[in-house]
């Protein structure tokens, strides 16, 4: 009851209705104009502004004309290894020596130039005729670069621009350490890749399954980019990088940064 007797008295003073009515104090206002200031700048960057999504896929580390799987022409034992895995060899050098049914003795030769990266053959073995003795990757001279192929989804590659940064994750290197590997994009494939075609140029059966197993991929080239200042001659996201260089299929994950794009096109779809 005593409250409603003041505000009965309040209601027969009308001596106290032109008195000013705070509506907010200068805490609330300064609120209010950070609020505002706020929205307005969100405003500007979702009309002017740009976001740039990422793909992420596998890669490997090779040299740009890939490898060949070498096929012994002729059936029979093996009797002589001539190459070491990791050896680089010319055009038509002897890799293997095997003896025929008939006593003969063949000699199985690289088709071109380049380094052995697996040896399936072994003294005393017998091998059929077309059978895969060796996985060579064309390497023409000891100082070609390193590229990283990067297999894409087709869906993920029709939006990758040429040019496009892309942040390589190297399995033999700790990225808590040494960060990841940069790149640009090269080349974008214009068709899928088949799982016999990503194993022809791999020289690698396995990874072209690995590679193929969530549908046929997209080739994309992408070019390492060169430092001076780092042991491995490439620029890493850390100063130095790791203290050695990288080898020919070496595995990676790949996050390859799409063009640009406007907020309002997928916050307003």
């Amino acid at each position: 009851m005593q409250f409603r007797q003041q505000a009965l008295d309040r209601l027969r003073s009308p001596e106290e209705l032109d008195l000013p009515v705070r509506l907010a104090r200068p805490q609330g206002r300064l609120a209010l104009a950070v609020t505002v200031l706020a929205m307005t700048a969100a405003s500007v960057w979702a009309v002017t502004g740009t976001v740039a999504p990422t793909v992420g896929a596998p890669a490997v580390l090779t040299h740009a004309q890939g490898s060949y799987v070498l096929q012994s022409p002729v059936a029979g034992q093996v009797t002589a290894v001539l190459a070491k895995e990791g050896e680089r060899l010319a055009e038509n050098a002897p890799v293997l020596e095997v003896r025929t049914a008939q006593g003969d003795t063949a000699v199985v030769r690289t088709v071109a130039a380049g380094r052995v990266t697996a040896l399936a053959a072994t003294i005393g073995a017998i091998i059929p005729t077309g059978a895969n003795v060796a996985a060579v990757e064309k390497v023409a001279h000891a100082g070609d670069p390193l590229y990283a192929t990067v297999y894409v989804s087709a869906a993920g590659a029709a939006a990758i621009p040429a040019g496009a940064a892309v942040d390589l994750t190297v399995q033999s290197v700790p990225a808590q350490r040494y960060g990841v590997l940069r790149g640009h994009v090269r080349t974008v494939g214009r068709s899928a890749q088949t799982r016999q075609r990503i194993a022809a140029y791999l020289g690698d059966a396995q990874l072209g399954e690995q590679f193929s197993q969530k549908g046929r991929p997209v080739a994309v080239l992408v070019g390492l980019d060169r430092s001076s200042a780092t042991r491995s001659g490439l620029k890493w996201s850390s100063p130095d990088g790791p203290p050695y260089a990288l080898d020919s299929m070496t595995l990676a994950t790949a996050s390859v940064r799409l063009a640009g794009q406007r907020p309002l096109d997928w916050l307003l779809p």
